[in-house]
């Protein structure tokens, strides 16, 4: 979805967060993720590299904050694919200083949420099992972002996400005017 979504919009920059877990088949580093170690992530923490870090499933998580601001500063939207616990994180942190648009994506159903991790087959059925009640848990917060898409058809949900996203930028552009 977040590589049609920047395929048609080139100006639009991900944002690649870093964590200490190892990277699964089909993920790049750099791209998907930047894997470090952890001894690399506490001491990118120490320098305050980051918008916002979190302890997830065992592993740290990071948002990087130079490239964010570059690219904001740059005038491009930045994209970011972050918990509810990072949302939280970074709305605290940016809240009046930069306009924000953030989008929870719903999966259609917990059975299917179930059925795509079981298929992923990347994680064993006690890890999917917690997965499954965070996912419970946080699903009842979506009510605290902007927006919500429910994830059923990847064509679909992605024009539904690009749409919101090109309104948004409509009413910022209004505004600054």
């Amino acid at each position: 979805m977040l590589s049609r979504l920047l395929k048609r919009h080139p100006d639009w920059v991900r944002s690649v967060s870093i964590t200490t877990r190892a990277s699964r088949p089909e993920e790049e580093d750099g791209l998907d993720y930047k894997f470090v170690t952890l001894e690399d992530f506490e001491a990118l923490k120490e320098k305050k590299e980051f918008l916002e870090w979190a302890r997830v499933f065992k592993h740290l998580y990071g948002t990087p904050l130079q490239p964010i601001t570059r690219a904001v500063e740059a005038g491009h939207p930045v994209i970011l694919t972050v918990d509810v616990q990072g949302h939280r994180s970074i709305r605290k942190a940016l809240a009046g200083k930069i306009s924000l648009l953030s989008i929870f994506i719903l999966p259609p159903s917990i059975q299917v949420l179930r059925e795509r991790l079981e298929k992923r087959s990347t994680d064993s059925a006690k890890e999917i099992e917690s997965r499954i009640r965070i996912a419970e848990e946080e699903i009842k917060m979506a009510r605290e972002y902007d927006a919500t898409v429910l994830n059923h058809d990847l064509d679909q949900t992605t024009h539904e996400i690009e749409a919101l996203i090109l309104d948004f930028k409509k009413k910022l552009s209004f505004k600054q005017k």
